[in-house]
């Protein structure tokens, strides 16, 4: 018999492989699971690209630890997509609204910002604290 980690109850708790548009709740509620694996896959990418620093620049060792950073990445945008989220860069998740994305960066605290499709990270815009059917109001034009 093996042990269930938290993690790995939380995502089954919210669902792998869920549905890929989300209301602004359903976006929220994933996303302490979505923060929590960007952290700690965060941390241990910074840590490798500190001992490649660390390293001379012909060093072999440093070719496989940056093979073993792209790895990590690799391992964390697939987790992000089994939970639904779009990774869209280095540490960035989107979430299909529908007509555009929520859009989240570590460590922002909360998903606070949308955009549209055609838009990228930059050009996102602060959530109204109302519900997102009043953000298809306020924000998108028809």
């Amino acid at each position: 018999m093996r042990l269930v980690t938290s993690t790995e109850f939380q995502i089954d708790a919210v669902g792998i492989n869920r549905r890929s548009v989300f209301n602004l709740s359903e976006a929220r509620a994933v996303l302490p699971v979505v923060s929590r694996l960007t952290k700690q896959y965060s941390e241990r990418v910074q840590n490798l690209i500190n001992e490649i620093e660390g390293l001379k620049a012909e060093s072999p060792r440093a070719d496989i630890l940056e093979s073993e950073a792209g790895r990590l990445i690799q391992e964390w945008q697939s987790k992000i997509q089994k939970l639904g989220g779009l990774p869209k860069g280095m540490w960035i998740v989107d979430f299909d609204s529908g007509d555009g994305y929520f859009c989240w960066k570590f460590p922002e605290k909360s998903i606070q910002y949308w955009h549209h499709y055609r838009d990228g990270f930059t050009k996102r815009v602060v959530l109204p604290e109302t519900s997102h059917e009043s953000l298809n109001r306020t924000l998108i034009p028809t």
